[in-house]
C-alpha cells in the first residue's frame, strides 16, 4: 500500500458504530468481519503538526484502464493530489481506493474530475456496505436531490430516470421510503449487475466495437497496397487517405489522449507513445506524399497508409483480448447470486404471508422460511425447529439443528421444518455480502503476468526513441557528405530511415508475447480438464511451493460410505429391517447412506409408527409398544460403550440404533478418497512441494485422512471456518518466496481460493467457490494440478522464447532499417513502405511458438 509523498506523521483510528463489527455465529463456527456502516465510517488521524484531521475512505469504479501502465498512471495521479493517502488501484476490479482528508479543498467529485482530466478515465463512486435503494422516478426532477426526509443520508442521480437513495435503516426503512410522500412518484428500479462488472463489460464492448470498425476499414487499405490491382495511384491514395484518417483519429484517438496525458501528468512513456509516434509519422508522411503525387511530383516512397492502419488494428485486437480476459476473471458477482431476490414476510398488517423484494426488508421483519428454501438474510429463529445446511460457513454436509433463539445465516438452505426468522441484518450487510467483499479484497493482491511485457516495453520504448534520433542525425550528415545534397533533401532521406526504424520496431510482438501463449494455454488446459480463469495462474504455477487441500469433496469424494457396522443378533425382531425402516424416513446424508447400504444387501423394511425427526439428534419411532431410536450416540447416551468408542477412535462418523434404550447397532461411516489423491500427493512431494490439508471437519476425521495420504499431522488444520482458512493461506503467503495453491470445492472455501496465489476449484462444488477460483477442474481428477504445473512450465518456456525472438528481431530489424548494412550492399535496408510488413514477420513466430503448446506432452 502506497502513501502520498509529503504527508506528516500521524496515528490513524477508524471510527464506527457499535454494530459495525458483526459476528456471524453458528454452533460450529464464528467469523468476525469488519462491516462498513451506512454512512462510511470516518478515519480520525492524529496529526503531529495539525492535531485531529478527519478523512474518509473513498472507493471509485474506473472505466478506461486496460493495462498496467494505466494502473500506474492512475496511481501516480492520485498520489499527487493533496490530502489523498493510502492509494490502492486494482486493474482487475477496475477500482481505485484511497483515504481523503476533509481538511483539504477536495471532495470525491473533484477527484473524479481531476482523474478524468489527467488520464481520460471515467470514475463513479462505489458504496460498499451502505444501505441504498435505486428508484425510478418520472423525469428525475432536481427536487429529489435535496430537502429529503430524516434518515436519508443523500440522494444521487444514476441516470436520467433513476436516483440512488442512501439511507440509515435504523431510522427509516426501505418500505417507509417508498411510501413517503416525498417519493410519491417513485418505484423500485429493476435489479442490475454490480458496478464493477458493468463497468468492465461496458469498456470491453466499446473496445471490441472499435476493433471491428478498425479491421473493416483496414482491409481495403491493405488490399489496395499489396494486391495486384490496375495502376490508379490517385484513386487508391484518396480512398486510403479517407480510411486511414478514420482509423488514425476515429479509432485510435483515445490512444493519443492516454499517451499524452500519461506523459504530461505522470511522466510515463509507454507503448502507447511509441504507437502514437510511429503511426503518426507514417500517416503524416503518407499524407505529404499523396499531396506531392496530386501535384505530379511523386516522392520515393509514395506513402504507406497500410502501415498506420494495420498497426492501430493490431493494437486494438490486443486491447480487446486483454479486456476479455479481465472480464472473465471478474466473476465475484457469482457470490451475490446466492442472495435470494424475494422474501416471504409474515408481519404485514393483515398478518398473512406475502412476497416482496428482498431489498425492501427492514430490521425486525419476520420471515417465513419453508423447507428446501434458502434463507434470505441473517436473522434469529423465533419459532420452529429444523435442520439447516450451513456449508457457507462450515463446508461440511451435515445439517445444523435450529430452534428458537438460534441464529441463521443468509444463503444457507433450510431442510426439514418451517422456521420463523426475525431479520437482524439487511442484504447490504449480511453474510453473502461479507464473503463477496472478502473475495474481492483477496483478489486485489494477485500478481499480474502482463507486467513482464510492460517492464520490457518500459526500457524498449525510450531506447527506440534514442535510436531513432541518432539514425536521423547520422543520416543527415551522411547524405550531406555523400551527394552534396541540400539540407531539405538530406532531411527527407534521413527521415525515411528514422520512420523505418520506428515502424519496424513496433511493440506488437512484445505485447502479444504473453497473451498469445495464455490464449493457447487456456485452450490446451480446457481439453485436459482445466478452465483457466486467471492468466496469472499460468505464469506462477511453475513456481508453486505449497499446495493446500480442503478435505471434504476435494481429497475425498464427498460421498459417505459404511466402513464399520455391528448389529446385534438373536432378538425377536429383524434388526436390519427396523434400521432400514427408520433411516428411510429421513433425508439426512447419514441416514440416506445407511438406508442405501442396507437396501443393496436385499433387506426389506418393516412398517413403523409415530415416526418423529429430532433435528440435530436423530429419529425415533415405535413398533407396536417398542421404542426405537436412531442417531447421535451422545443423544442416545451410548457414547461410552465399547463399540461406539472403537468407531470414534477410528475417526469415523458414528450412527447408533437403540431399542428400548439398549444399543443394538453401531455404524461407522467414512468419506471415500478420490482415486488419484494418493498419486497426486506423491507427485507433488517428488517435486519438493509441501502438501497441507485444512478442513471444517473434526480433528479425528482430518487426521485419519492425513494418515491415509501420508500428510504430516503438523501440516493439517481441523474445524476451520472461512476466516481460519484465509488466515492459514495468508500466513503461508507471508514469505515472498512462497507460491501457494489452494484446492477446494465448498462455499466456505471461496475466501481461501481468492487469498491463495492460485485458487483451484473442483467443478462438483458450489458456484461461489467457482467464482473465486483462478482455475476450475472440469474433471474430478486431482492430477490436473500436476497438469497445471507442467502447462505453466511449458508456457513459460515459450514466453521466454518469444521475448528472445522479439529481442533478436528488433535488433536486426532496427539495424537493417537504419541502413547499418548498406556498406555490404547498397540496397540492404527496409524502406518505410515495407517496414509495416515487419509487423507480420515479428508476430508470426510468436503465434507459432504458442501454437506448439497444442502438441506438448502434459
Amino acid at each position: 500500500m502506497s502513501h502520498s509523498s509529503g504527508t506528516t506523521s500521524c496515528v490513524k483510528i477508524k471510527t464506527s458504530a457499535p454494530d459495525s463489527v458483526n459476528t456471524l455465529s453458528t454452533p460450529s463456527a464464528t467469523v468476525n468481519v469488519d462491516q462498513k456502516t451506512v454512512r462510511e465510517a470516518p478515519i480520525i488521524e492524529i496529526d503531529i503538526e495539525n492535531g485531529l484531521v478527519e478523512s474518509h475512505h473513498i472507493i471509485l469504479s474506473v472505466q478506461g484502464m486496460d493495462c498496467t501502465t494505466c494502473e500506474t498512471t492512475l496511481h501516480r495521479v492520485l498520489e499527487s493530489l493533496p490530502g489523498v493517502q493510502h492509494v490502492q488501484v486494482s486493474l482487475l476490479l477496475s477500482q481505485a481506493e484511497f483515504d481523503l482528508k476533509e481538511s483539504v479543498n477536495l471532495h470525491c467529485g473533484n477527484v473524479a474530475g481531476i482523474i478524468n482530466q489527467r488520464t481520460n478515465f471515467k470514475c463513479s463512486r462505489v458504496s460498499f456496505g451502505g444501505a441504498a435503494l435505486d428508484l425510478v422516478v418520472i423525469g428525475c426532477h432536481q427536487d429529489y436531490l435535496d430537502g429529503y426526509p430524516d434518515g436519508i443520508e443523500k440522494v444521487t442521480r444514476v441516470d436520467d430516470k433513476t436516483i440512488r437513495v442512501y439511507y440509515n435503516p435504523s431510522i427509516i426503512g426501505a418500505r417507509s421510503i417508498l411510501s413517503h410522500p416525498f417519493f410519491h412518484s417513485a418505484k423500485l428500479a429493476p435489479l442490475s449487475a454490480s458496478l464493477n462488472t458493468s463497468t468492465t463489460r461496458a469498456q470491453l464492448y466499446k473496445t471490441a466495437y472499435l476493433t471491428i470498425i478498425s479491421a473493416l476499414l483496414t482491409s481495403p487499405v491493405l488490399i489496395m497496397a499489396y494486391a495486384p490491382l490496375p495502376k490508379n495511384g490517385l484513386v487508391y491514395g484518396a480512398v486510403s487517405l479517407i480510411l486511414a484518417t478514420t482509423v488514425q483519429f476515429g479509432v485510435g484517438g483515445f490512444i493519443y489522449v492516454s499517451a499524452l496525458k500519461a506523459l504530461i501528468y505522470s511522466r510515463l512513456v509507454g507503448m502507447d507513445m511509441l504507437v502514437v509516434l510511429s503511426t503518426t509519422i507514417a500517416y503524416v508522411y503518407s499524407v505529404i506524399a499523396f499531396a506531392y503525387l496530386c501535384e505530379g511530383r511523386p516522392l520515393n516512397p509514395e506513402g504507406f497508409f497500410e502501415t498506420s492502419t494495420l498497426l492501430v488494428t493490431l493494437i486494438m485486437v490486443g486491447k480487446t483480448a486483454s479486456g476479455l480476459a479481465r472480464q472473465k476473471a471478474l466473476d465475484t458477482i457469482s457470490v451475490e447470486s446466492l442472495q435470494t431476490p424475494t422474501a416471504r414476510i409474515a408481519n404485514f398488517p393483515t398478518q398473512e404471508d406475502a412476497f416482496l423484494d428482498a431489498r425492501l426488508l427492514e430490521y425486525d421483519d419476520i420471515l417465513t422460511i419453508l423447507p428446501d428454501t434458502s434463507i434470505v438474510t441473517d436473522g434469529l429463529v423465533i419459532s420452529g425447529d429444523s435442520e439447516v445446511d450451513e456449508s457457507l460457513i462450515t463446508g461440511e454436509a451435515a445439517p445444523v439443528p435450529k430452534s428458537s433463539g438460534m441464529p441463521v445465516i443468509a444463503g444457507s438452505l433450510n431442510r426439514s421444518g418451517i422456521l420463523k426468522v426475525q431479520v437482524t441484518r439487511l442484504i447490504h450487510e449480511n453474510t453473502i455480502k461479507v464473503v463477496g467483499s472478502m473475495v474481492n479484497e483477496a483478489k486485489k493482491s494477485k500478481p499480474k503476468i502482463q507486467e513482464i511485457a510492460d517492464l520490457v516495453a518500459g526500457r524498449f520504448v525510450p531506447a527506440i526513441f534514442i535510436i531513432t534520433l541518432l539514425v536521423f542525425g547520422i543520416w543527415i550528415g551522411v547524405e550531406l557528405q555523400r551527394h552534396d545534397a541540400t539540407i531539405g533533401d538530406a532531411a527527407t532521406s534521413a527521415m525515411t530511415y528514422a520512420v523505418s526504424v520506428l515502424i519496424v520496431s513496433c511493440p506488437c510482438a512484445i505485447g502479444l508475447a504473453v497473451p498469445m501463449v495464455i490464449v493457447i494455454a487456456s485452450g490446451v488446459g480446457a481439453r485436459r480438464g482445466l478452465i483457466l480463469k486467471s492468466p496469472e495462474a499460468i505464469e506462477i504455477a511453475r513456481k508453486i511451493t505449497h499446495v493446500v487441500f480442503d478435505k471434504t469433496g476435494t481429497l475425498t469424494q464427498g460421498k459417505l460410505s459404511v466402513v464399520a457396522e455391528e448389529i446385534m443378533e438373536g432378538m425377536s425382531m429383524k434388526i436390519d429391517s427396523v434400521i432400514l425402516a427408520i433411516t428411510s424416513s429421513s433425508k439426512h446424508p447419514i441416514s440416506v447412506t445407511i438406508a442405501s447400504h442396507l437396501s443393496e444387501s436385499g433387506v426389506q423394511p418393516l412398517q413403523l409408527q409415530d415416526l418423529v425427526s429430532v433435528p440435530g439428534e436423530g429419529i425415533e419411532a415405535k413398533l407396536d409398544e417398542t421404542c426405537i431410536q436412531a442417531g447421535n450416540p451422545y443423544w442416545l447416551g451410548v457414547e461410552k460403550t465399547k463399540a461406539v468408542c472403537a468407531v470414534l477412535a477410528a475417526g469415523l462418523s458414528v450412527f447408533c440404533v437403540t431399542i428400548d434404550g439398549e444399543l443394538v447397532a453401531t455404524f461407522g461411516l467414512q468419506d471415500i478418497l478420490r482415486p488419484d489423491a494418493i498419486q497426486t500427493i506423491d507427485s507433488l512431494k517428488r517435486r519438493s512441494i509441501t502438501v497441507s490439508m485444512i478442513s471444517g471437519d473434526n480433528t479425528a476425521a482430518v487426521e485419519a485422512v492425513a494418515t491415509q495420504l501420508s500428510i504430516p499431522i503438523h501440516c493439517t488444520r481441523a474445524r476451520c471456518n472461512p476466516a481460519d482458512k484465509q488466515a492459514y493461506i495468508k500466513g503461508l503467503n507471508a514469505s515472498t518466496k512462497n507460491i501457494v495453491l489452494f484446492c477446494g470445492d465448498g462455499t466456505n472455501d471461496a475466501v481461501a481460493l481468492a487469498q491463495a496465489s492460485i485458487g483451484v476449484h473442483m467443478n462438483e462444488g458450489t458456484d461461489v467457490a467457482r467464482s473465486a477460483a483462478d482455475v476450475i477442474l472440469t474433471r474430478p481428477s486431482l492430477m490436473r494440478i500436476i497438469t497445471l504445473i507442467d502447462l505453466s512450465k511449458a508456457s513459460y518456456r515459450r514466453i521466454v522464447l518469444n521475448f528472445v525472438w522479439c529481442f533478436v528481431y528488433n535488433t536486426l530489424a532496427v539495424l537493417i532499417s537504419a541502413g547499418a548494412f548498406e556498406g555490404v550492399h547498397p540496397h540492404f535496408r527496409i524502406p518505410p513502405q515495407y517496414a509495416g510488413v515487419g509487423e507480420i514477420i515479428s508476430v508470426l513466430p510468436v503465434i507459432f511458438l504458442a501454437v506448439t503448446l497444442r502438441w506438448s506432452r502434459l
